[in-house]
């Protein structure tokens, strides 16, 4: 029976992936899960599976190092939230990755090609390794949100919000359908953005501009933004107000 160590730091999106993997190849056996990349080698070391599933980004040791680490002893499979890496850097070679979240269709797919590579050894990542690497040093703006909406994980693309807003200890990802919660500070997230794209126009609110219909001023003569998809308008305070003086 062949095994397989899942590690993800999301609890979510690590039972999703366990569950798709369940319906897609009932026989293989998940014998061990990490929720970091430290996690992760000694699960190899101990347990020493046939397959290892690796998120690419993971509290203290990444699944780049860990697939550095445990190169020749098993079979990885990449997985992540960014497509960048999946068409720039796994499809020029035969590795296999899961994009998240998790489809049953390619969870098929990589069930297949990994029963049909189980009788021979390990691929060489080296080279794919090092290139996830220099991309992951300069990953650039951030392009995806794991966020929690209601009792479920969601994967947002960070194109489609509408605003940040900071809410007690969490941040509100707001798109134009829904809202979701992140723990990430209006501060740490701003400096991940595109600042070209999303400009801060409060300590606690961040918007895109893309999805600003028009901006007019109140009675204070403050910026206020009408959005092209939600009903709220968003006021911008003093200290930002200088971005939209020509306006």
């Amino acid at each position: 029976m062949p095994t397989a160590l899942i590690a993800e730091d999301e609890p979510m999106l690590r039972a999703q992936l366990k569950a798709r993997l369940a319906e897609a190849w009932p026989e293989l056996s998940i014998i061990a899960e990490a929720e970091n990349g430290e996690q992760a080698i000694a699960c190899v070391e101990e347990r020493a599976p046939d397959i290892a599933f690796l998120d690419i980004r993971m509290p203290l040791v990444s699944g780049i190092d860990v697939a550095r680490a445990i190169a020749g002893r098993c079979h990885v499979v990449f997985v992540t939230a960014y497509d960048e890496y999946a068409v720039a850097a796994f499809d020029e070679g035969a590795i296999d990755y899961v994009l998240k979240p998790v489809a049953p269709e390619r969870i098929g797919k990589v069930a297949a090609r990994l029963k049909a590579r189980l009788g021979t050894a390990p691929l060489d990542l080296t080279a794919l390794i090092a290139r996830l690497a220099q991309r992951d040093d300069g990953a650039g703006p951030l392009k995806w949100i794991r966020a929690s909406l209601g009792n479920a994980m969601q994967v947002i693309a960070v194109n489609d919000v509408v605003y940040f807003q900071a809410e007690d200890k969490y941040t509100k990802v707001v798109t134009q359908e829904s809202e979701a919660l992140i723990k990430k500070p209006i501060k740490e997230l701003f400096d991940e953005l595109d600042q070209e794209v999303f400009w801060q126009i409060h300590r606690a609110t961040i918007v895109n501009l893309h999805a600003i219909a028009r901006i007019e001023r109140d009675w204070r003569d403050q910026p206020v933004i009408t959005l092209k998809s939600r009903p709220e308008k968003l006021t911008v305070s003093r200290t930002f107000a200088h971005r939209f003086k020509a306006m």
